[in-house]
């Protein structure tokens, strides 16, 4: 089944927001990946979480010997997870903004109760209009983790 992705920023957020939530009791699984913007200067994310993220594998190569050191991409990662799915998935994208914008400590998903943003990339698992898991940005990037939210754990 394919993945279904709606994108917003600040601005069109409670627009497309609405949206998502009228249509997630048709999917098995609706997730909302907070991101930071692209910094039109580097066309890649401001954040350095978002695109790039070294971690130590823990899971041995096809040699038998540890792999070592891998930088992944938590969006990557997050998306292949998402995309072999064979379940209905939605998932909203929502921008946090350029980096002056997302410092800001009144910026409104900061201080929204649903949400109580923290950092970025943070995944979240949105079941009956509520939070029902959550993966914060120094976590959104591990494989084991973010099949653990798929599957509702």
């Amino acid at each position: 089944m394919p993945l279904k992705v709606l994108d917003a920023t600040v601005a069109t957020f409670n627009g497309v927001f609405e949206k998502f939530r009228a249509e997630s009791p048709k999917n098995k699984a609706n997730f909302i990946l907070f991101l930071a913007d692209i910094d039109p200067s580097t066309n890649l994310s401001w954040c350095p979480d978002c695109r790039l993220r070294c971690i130590d594998d823990d899971v041995l190569g096809d040699t038998g010997v540890r792999e070592g050191r891998h930088c992944v991409r938590a969006e990557p990662v997050i998306y292949k997870k998402l995309e072999a799915s064979s379940d209905d998935i939605a998932l909203l994208r929502a921008y946090v903004g350029d980096r002056p914008t997302w410092r800001t400590p009144q910026h409104p998903w900061r201080v929204d109760r649903r949400f109580n943003l923290k950092g970025v990339p943070t995944l979240i698992r949105w079941e009956n209009d509520a939070i029902r898991g959550q993966l914060e940005d120094h976590e959104a990037h591990l494989d084991h983790k973010i099949s653990s939210l798929l599957n509702g754990n």
